[in-house]
């Protein structure tokens, strides 16, 4: 794959990506479609051993295939962005090499916020979107007790996953308010296919605690997770036995690649991008998660404008329009999910922040920066290049983390020699 070029570079194979690269293997584009999973789908579609994929997927992937004019690779990782429009990329299968692009769209998704507590580096403790991408991955869960934790609908999500799987989940811990919940369900008549999922997912809510205007505190255990301690409203505390706890507080744009390019981000960290997808970088577009939390739906309508703009067409009407509902959505989502004071509540100054390097909450606190706290406690200097600890010093402090250094991901040396190799080369 060294050195090949293509029209089209899609960076992602979740619903964006591929609703991107379809549009543009239609018009006859030559299209590479890179993503880091060992498995096209994203998070929404992810599938693995006991997960055969949707059939939303297998269309997509049938439809993209039957063209003949897209590569994709998957298990593959962005090193770094180079000069002349190309990117240094590392796959398993390839190893490391460079290849060239006319115009980008990234569809890179979001991760999960992950708000350390008491106990969270106990075994059983992962994030609620970290279950799901566990289970389906082949990691068994039957009979085990669970207590899903956070805040927002990826809750359901995960809790009608562990269902499925034969879990039992005894609570499910929510920040947000009773008030905030219901008015948030009663909008749903607005997007019906929404509410349908919902009484989906979750059963009417029965068969668990449902524990609004709650935060989990502490996860107790010898030598992994046998019970979590809850704070209630009001400051009374609750505790729950349980084999697990899974505990996300909502999703954040992944837009690490999108600023190493030098593309413009809006003040909730998301790119900024236009009525076509286009960033405020030059032929590069952005689709799904990476330019606001909004869903599926959003982000495959996002994905099919950015690819018409990719080979300069312009998209229906019907499509803006359909963009325009699911970003109404994703408002709704934003505002009765909204972190109240509760939850940006430090820990101990014991607990450690930074699982990577060691790095506990009062070392970092300590700090007056993000930039200082790099510097003197190697907070986010880990295998996950902050990607964890950092939205999580965000989130508590305030700070700006979005500082990118090339390689984005670690690498291996001759990866990073092969980028030298090729700027020598171009000399």
């Amino acid at each position: 794959m060294n050195d090949q070029h293509f029209d089209i570079v899609v960076v992602g194979a979740g619903p964006a990506g591929l609703a991107a690269a379809r549009e543009a293997a239609q018009a006859g584009a030559r299209v590479a479609v890179l993503d880091d999973n060992p498995r096209a789908g994203g998070q929404v579609w992810r599938n693995g051993p006991a997960h055969p994929p949707s059939d939303a997927l297998s269309a997509l992937l049938h439809g993209i295939a039957a063209k003949g004019n897209v590569t994709l690779t998957c298990a593959a990782r962005i090193v770094a962005p180079l000069d002349g429009r190309r990117l240094l990329i590392e796959s398993t299968e390839y190893g490391g090499a460079c290849i060239g692009y006319d115009r980008l769209i990234l569809a890179t998704g979001a991760r999960e916020r992950l708000l350390p507590f008491t106990g969270w580096t106990l075994p059983g403790v992962t994030g609620a979107g970290g279950l799901q991408a566990l289970i389906k991955g082949g990691v068994p869960v039957r009979g085990e007790r669970i207590v899903i934790a956070g805040s927002g609908p990826l809750l359901f999500a995960s809790l009608a996953t562990a269902r499925a799987a034969g879990a039992r989940v005894v609570a499910v811990v929510e920040q947000a308010t009773l008030a905030s919940v219901m008015r948030f369900g009663l909008s749903l008549a607005a997007t019906p296919a929404k509410l349908v999922q919902a009484a989906q997912l979750t059963r009417g809510l029965t068969g668990f605690r449902y524990l609004t205007s709650s935060v989990v505190r502490a996860a107790q255990g010898d030598g992994r997770v046998e019970r979590v301690i809850v704070e209630r409203e009001g400051g009374r505390s609750e505790t729950i036995d349980c084999d697990r706890i899974a505990c996300g507080y909502g999703l954040v744009p992944n837009t690490t690649l999108a600023r190493a390019l030098g593309c413009a981000t809006r003040d909730d960290g998301a790119i900024a991008v236009d009525d076509a997808q286009r960033t405020s970088v030059a032929d590069v577009f952005a689709a799904g998660e990476c330019t606001g939390i909004g869903g599926m739906e959003r982000a495959r309508v996002e994905g099919r404008i950015a690819g018409f703009g990719a080979i300069g067409v312009e998209p229906e009407d019907g499509l803006k329009r359909e963009r325009a509902r699911w970003q109404r959505f994703a408002a709704r989502v934003d505002t009765a999910f909204t972190l109240r004071d509760g939850v940006r509540q430090l820990p101990a100054d014991d607990t450690l922040l930074c699982r990577c390097e060691d790095v506990s909450v009062g070392e970092v606190r300590a700090q007056r920066n993000w930039r200082d706290a790099k510097l003197h406690t190697r907070c986010g200097m880990g295998a996950c290049q902050g990607r964890i600890c950092g939205g999580a010093a965000q989130t508590w402090f305030g700070w700006d983390v979005t500082q990118v250094r090339p390689p984005i991901h670690p690498s291996q040396i001759g990866t990073l020699m092969l980028a030298a190799q090729t700027e020598d080369n171009a000399d």
